[in-house]
């Protein structure tokens, strides 16, 4: 049986861009569709499920920013990774969009092997994510639901990034076991991700706020762990 293409909805004001990686995705494996605009992208979407949307970071009318929330409303139980293509972006803008959704950056102008291995290897770890852990994880009064993605602290719904229920997922799936920030990393974005690790401490940071400061303890030095 012929193994299923990953599915991926380019997103770039600029036709010469979309040809161009749409020739070197179709090359390497995926099944593409393009859009000129987030208003196209979400009609592409609809009937074709994406794994993957890369999109411009910076377009006319909808940015890639607001095609993301707008997406994400419209569709809570789509698993879709959002990667951004950008010429420049400063690390707290970064650090935001990251926390809102997106799985990663890539530099302009673009390569087509390194976009093609950035790809791969987030699809890599997004699906060693979604077979590590199935069983929903209670620890007194905090609920950790993998399968729907959803976490329950004295009865209320928090309101977690991808990224930071990932993270959480992590520490958690093991309690006591100090992680360090480098696997973090590589458990939650792959080896080949380019991420600092600054970010790994804002996603905990924001974590231990919607956790009412438990949970999460820091390990000088070394990383960060769970405790009961």
């Amino acid at each position: 049986m012929e193994k299923e293409k990953p599915k991926i909805i380019l997103v770039d004001d600029e036709q010469d861009t979309l040809d161009f990686l749409s020739y070197h995705l179709d090359r390497n494996g995926f099944e593409v569709r393009s859009a000129t605009d987030g208003f196209k992208a979400l009609t592409e979407s609809r009937n074709f499920e994406p794994d993957i949307f890369l999109i411009d970071y910076m377009m006319p009318e909808m940015t890639g920013l607001e095609f993301l929330n707008y997406y994400k409303k419209a569709n809570p139980d789509s698993k879709a990774l959002f990667v951004f293509l950008t010429a420049k972006i400063d690390d707290n803008t970064q650090i935001e969009t990251l926390d809102q959704g997106a799985s990663d950056f890539i530099m302009k102008p673009v390569k087509p092997n390194v976009i093609v291995s950035r790809l791969n290897a987030l699809l890599r770890s997004h699906n060693s994510f979604n077979r590590r852990q199935t069983d929903v994880l209670t620890f007194g009064d905090l609920i950790i639901n993998p399968e729907y993605y959803t976490v329950h602290l004295d009865g209320n719904l928090l309101n977690l990034a991808r990224k930071e229920f990932e993270i959480l997922l992590l520490l958690a799936s093991k309690p006591g076991k100090v992680f360090k920030r480098e696997e973090i990393l590589d458990q939650n974005w792959g080896e080949d991700i380019i991420i600092s690790e600054r970010n790994i401490d804002v996603h905990i940071y924001r974590i231990r706020e919607k956790l009412n400061n438990r949970f999460i303890k820091t390990v000088k030095g070394i990383g960060y762990k769970f405790e009961e």
